[in-house]
């Protein structure tokens, strides 16, 4: 759309509430918003000035849609179903989070206790999320002992092992009511929920008496679960004076990044944590109103009976979208798990910020330590060469290049020697930057800024004789100089050796660029010989020729993949029985 165009469709919009659809220049929907009033929140957007992230959402804006809804909650509704339909690249994406545990009570006749990853509405009692599985068994095994419901099949016709052992209700031997059941579950919800006291005070007494008898085995055992619920059960930190399960959201807004913290509450515990962080391009409070909403629509994520958000936040829309409480703590216990949970958001943004200038620093700033060490001005791009060759047999080399300071490996390349015959450095290095660099000038390509050879004196020498004598190319060539312990030490540079110093950013990246590079030779040469040696052992099976060997190859490329095949396999990509047979047979010997 020309400004004109989209001057005059704002002027069209309704002071409704709705959604709003921005689109690209390809058509692709890229953000989904949802506004009180159509008119005022979209026309901000074109309207106003803006910086960092929504700047960038704003020019790449070509045209705009909108859909009126009824209310409030409609528009939030429908913006969450068609961010989960479209997934635009500028809105929230919240991944699947870690499937916490739950402890479910069936919905059965025959109930029974059992640890799952998914929430469900299907009339099942849910406790959790616990912070691992192995809290979960050990919370469920437990309560199997103390408090037990069905253990057995559900169609068993005698009393099980478990009847036996006191960790199953008995419904396998004789009818259970529902009013025993709902006993029995009323029991475990107290239990679940933090009321331990008389539990724990049995198993303290049995646990005596056992010692007194000598048993100290079993009384060992009793130990262990007292200990057990003072871990998991039993609250441990007072985060509020009930035991109301609650979750708690806060934010933090800093150069257009949107920290997200939520805590869950379990037992008036903080049971887990979950952070985001994400790029904003509305306001703080609608990004965080849209994250919350999405949350739940995760099937791990169950509505507490309460939550508990920061000032700015439409608690009305969210509890009547979510059906559940929603509330903005003033003081007390409420107010402080918030401030902890604001704080962390804040710490977490710091941490980004820190790590992100700490690798502009390990980058672009040792690219100008490097740069300022050879005495060039800026050095963007970079191409390092090394070799690889056992005793002078399948030779190969390979290039990296990193742009300002960082590995950019869709440009790496890979070069079978075809014009030397074992091992030649000399000969080698020429080959490879000659056909490097004259397929660069052919197609009009970047060259690098500088050239690093693996090597000492021989390798720069071979390689500035191609770019100046053949090429006419004035690109600065060092080498990669290493002590006799294999370790990156220095660099050679117009026939001085250039010390860096071994704490510095320059330094740390030579050597990172020095290890990458030969990681990715000694890797093809391995690739290289391994089908060499593969195409080698073909050649001297009977019946094996050129046009064969190339056939197997192309169609089954390892052995284990010739020790799987059948005859028919072979039969139909044009080789004979007899010579499939033979084949197969030395390679399954091998």
């Amino acid at each position: 759309m020309t400004p004109e165009e989209i001057k005059n469709k704002l002027a069209l919009l309704p002071d409704l509430p709705g959604c709003y659809i921005m689109r690209n220049i390809d058509n692709e929907i890229i953000y989904i918003g949802k506004a009180k009033n159509l008119r005022n929140r979209v026309k901000s957007y074109f309207q106003q000035k803006h910086e960092g992230k929504t700047a960038l959402l704003v020019a790449d804006i070509d045209h705009f849609e909108f859909i009126v809804t009824k209310t409030d909650k409609e528009a939030l509704i429908l913006e969450i179903s068609l961010i989960k339909q479209y997934q635009p690249k500028y809105n929230i994406k919240l991944k699947q989070g870690t499937m916490y545990p739950y402890l479910k009570i069936t919905n059965e006749k025959d109930p029974q206790l059992v640890i799952t990853s998914t929430v469900e509405k299907d009339g099942g009692i849910y406790f959790g999320p616990y912070p691992h599985v192995y809290a979960a068994t050990e919370t469920q095994q437990f309560i199997q002992k103390v408090y037990p419901l069905r253990k057995c099949a559900k169609n068993a016709k005698r009393a099980c092992l478990y009847y036996s052992m006191g960790q199953c209700i008995g419904c396998c031997d004789h009818d259970i009511s529902k009013e025993e059941y709902a006993a029995q579950i009323n029991k475990i919800s107290r239990f679940l929920n933090g009321e331990v006291k008389e539990i724990k005070q049995k198993l303290v007494e049995k646990m005596h008496s056992a010692a007194e008898k000598m048993d100290f085995e079993l009384a060992a055992e009793y130990r262990d679960q007292i200990r057990y619920i003072e871990e998991t059960v039993e609250k441990q930190t007072i985060m509020s004076r009930d035991f109301t399960n609650r979750d708690v959201f806060a934010y933090h807004l800093d150069k257009g990044w949107l920290s997200i913290q939520v805590f869950l509450l379990r037992q008036s515990t903080v049971i887990k944590r979950e952070a985001a962080l994400f790029p904003c391009y509305g306001t703080a409070e609608d990004e965080l109103l849209s994250f919350i909403v999405q949350f739940y629509e995760q099937q791990n994520h169950i509505l507490p009976k309460e939550i508990l958000v920061p000032e700015g936040i439409d608690t009305a829309l969210l509890a009547e979208t979510l059906n559940t409480a929603v509330r903005v703590p003033k003081r007390g216990n409420k107010k402080s798990i918030l401030d902890l949970a604001t704080t962390n958001s804040e710490l977490a943004l710091t941490e980004k910020f820190m790590m992100i200038e700490r690798s502009k620093h390990k980058t672009v700033g040792a690219i100008g330590e490097l740069s300022e060490a050879l005495g060039i001005d800026y050095i963007e791009m970079i191409e390092a060469f090394d070799h690889s060759n056992i005793q002078g047999t399948n030779p190969v080399s390979a290039m990296v290049v990193y742009r300002d300071g960082k590995p950019d490996r869709k440009l790496y390349r890979k070069f079978k020697i075809k014009t030397v015959e074992g091992s030649h450095e000399f000969a080698t290095t020429q080959e490879v930057i000659r056909r490097r660099y004259t397929r660069l000038l052919r197609e009009g390509a970047r060259l690098p800024d500088l050239i690093l050879m693996d090597g000492g004196k021989i390798q720069v020498r071979a390689a500035k004789e191609v770019l100046e004598d053949e090429l006419g190319l004035d690109i600065p060539v060092a080498g990669m100089v290493k002590d006799n312990k294999h370790r990156t030490s220095s660099l050679l540079f117009n026939n001085e050796l250039v010390e860096l110093d071994p704490r510095s950013q320059a330094f740390h990246l030579v050597q990172r660029i020095q290890d990458e590079v030969h990681r990715f030779a000694i890797t093809f040469h391995r690739q290289v010989r391994g089908k060499n040696s593969f195409s080698s052992q073909l050649d001297q099976i009977e019946g094996v020729g050129p046009k064969t060997r190339n056939k197997v190859l192309k169609q089954f490329k390892t052995l284990k993949k010739i020790r799987d095949a059948d005859l028919e396999e072979f039969k139909k990509i044009g080789v004979p029985v007899k010579v499939a047979e033979r084949i197969k047979e030395n390679f399954t010997d091998k």
